[in-house]
């Protein structure tokens, strides 16, 4: 099949990638440099105007200029199906014109906090959801297509309505990266020393915060109703929580404390519904902390070791302390690995700094 992608980011060159072992890729880029880079990397070749005309256009631009991208694709190759992978639906599909039973939208529910060609990553969509969007003209041809495509690359397609996705990422993605920018802004007022603290916790919740600001511009301006709609929500629940806590402060006691345990009640409740490995039910894990060296190699003599201990690591977090000789792996198993695990770590001279159960 031949497959014309348009646009060179993360995503356009991410599934030139995983697509080209198969296909003949095609690329286009507003920008030379960002195309010649993705063929360089090895996403496909660009497109010229002796190029064969394409089965399937993949339109992998930001939001504010997916749709004319599509009407441009669905214009210039009357035979091809067209998709685009921007992270809104609903202002995308509005704007699709002549050719529109040719289209359908999609989203892969994968990415990284970098961005551009050189993040790309040809296993990017291995094991996430592919959102595939039909409108009531879409010829059920595309879908397929589409649901094979994201199958090629180790995603799993998911079909939803352009309405229900926008809602569903404002909640799981759009919101979520607001909140972590939100709180990495406020470091920008903390001391060095204070930061000096900072350990795992703060590191999760602003990971996704050096996101890039253009894109995220367009992405939250392309779904601004659903967005505003939990930040309101957010708002009423943070008003409750400062003034719970204003009432410590002015009246000296515990008068506030309900407030706060409240939103972290409620945040347990929340955290418990987010599906756990492979998309099932949350799982309780075990985690074994161990103190890793501070040196070449270390890390994966431990996984090796791991292994032949015959646990099976279901998640693992590093954490650094700033000037120490040692960083805390955080490896998660079933409980009925941990302390084998322990013990045979151990045997092997690692220290394990401790063994206890955690919600996944």
């Amino acid at each position: 099949m031949i497959i014309r992608i348009v646009g060179s980011g993360l995503l356009g060159t991410s599934l030139g990638l995983a697509l080209s072992k198969d296909h003949e890729i095609q690329l286009v880029d507003a920008s030379p440099i960002m195309a010649a880079l993705a063929e360089d990397l090895g996403a496909g070749k660009q497109a010229s105007e002796e190029s064969t005309a394409p089965d399937l256009v993949i339109v992998a631009t930001p939001p504010d200029v997916a749709a004319d991208m599509v009407n441009d694709a669905l214009s210039s190759f009357p035979q091809a199906i067209v998709t685009d992978v921007a992270s809104v639906k609903n202002i995308v599909v509005a704007e699709v014109e002549g050719g529109k039973e040719r289209y359908v939208g999609s989203h892969p529910m994968a990415g990284r906090e970098r961005s551009g060609a050189i993040a790309a990553d040809g296993d990017l969509f291995i094991g996430r959801p592919w959102v595939v969007v039909p409108h009531e003209t879409t010829i059920p041809s595309a879908v397929a297509l589409i649901k094979q495509i994201a199958m090629e690359v180790g995603a799993f397609p998911v079909e939803m309505t352009a309405e229900a996705h926008d809602a569903a990422v404002a909640r799981v993605s759009h919101v979520p990266q607001l909140m972590s920018s939100l709180l990495a802004a406020t470091l920008t007022e903390a001391t060095p020393t204070s930061l000096d603290l900072a350990g795992q916790g703060l590191r999760d919740v602003t990971r996704i915060a050096s996101s890039d600001a253009k894109l995220w511009s367009t992405i939250i301006a392309g779904n601004p109703g659903p967005v505003s709609t939990i930040l309101k929500d957010i708002r009423t629940r943070l008003d409750g929580l400062i003034d719970g806590v204003d009432r410590m402060v002015t009246e000296d006691s515990y008068a506030g404390v309900s407030e706060v345990a409240k939103v972290v009640s409620d945040g347990n409740v929340g955290v418990s519904r987010i599906p756990g490995k492979h998309g099932g039910a949350p799982m309780r894990y075990a985690t074994v902390t161990v103190l890793v060296p501070d040196k070449p190699g270390e890390l994966g003599r431990l996984f090796t070791e791991t292994g032949e201990i015959g646990a099976n690591i279901e998640d693992l977090t590093l954490e650094h302390s700033r000037a120490q000789p040692v960083g805390r792996a955080a490896i998660a198993v079933n409980p009925s690995q941990a302390r084998p695990l322990a013990d045979g770590l151990e045997e092997r001279g690692w220290t394990v700094a401790s063994v206890e159960m955690e919600e996944n």
